[in-house]
């Protein structure tokens, strides 16, 4: 990955409806040299997906938590069962004093109660400590910026 890309992927995470010329403006490439540099990034995993960035609040999900799973056994094997609850956004076995970290939006205090309850269904799940996001100062997409990734 060169900087060329490094710039593409800048400017499709600030705008991912660009045209190919204007993106290849921006890097000086043509469209089409554009177009195939993307296409490159996409085949080889770099871009994973493009995506919409909408308003929670407007969607009827205001009420943010992470809230962190025990478990009384390996919890690796346990995405599915985790990906089965819409609510759960992201989901990471992690080190430390919990075996999970869930990211949750609902619409109520009372919809993360239930998610709670739901986790609790899941096969080893021991215990939940939820903490409730009052304010959030900024979400960041991950930059191409910093250490070389690898070709």
């Amino acid at each position: 990955m060169d900087d060329v890309d490094r710039v593409l992927i800048a400017e499709l995470q600030r705008d991912a409806t660009q045209a190919y010329a204007a993106l290849g403006r921006a890097v000086g490439l043509s469209a089409g040299a554009a177009h195939e540099r993307v296409r490159k990034l996409r085949e080889r995993g770099v871009i994973r997906r493009t995506t919409v960035d909408v308003d929670p609040v407007a969607l009827g999900r205001g009420v943010l938590a992470y809230v962190m799973v025990d478990s009384s056994a390996w919890m690796g094997d346990s995405a599915e069962a985790f990906a089965a609850l819409p609510e759960i956004q992201e989901a990471h076995v992690i080190a430390g004093s919990a075996s999970v970290l869930v990211k949750v939006r609902t619409a109520t205090t009372e919809g993360l109660q239930d998610v709670l309850r739901r986790l609790y269904a899941i096969d080893g799940v021991s215990g939940t400590q939820a903490t409730v996001v009052l304010e959030t100062f900024f979400e960041r997409p991950v930059s191409a910026d910093g250490p070389s990734v690898p070709p």
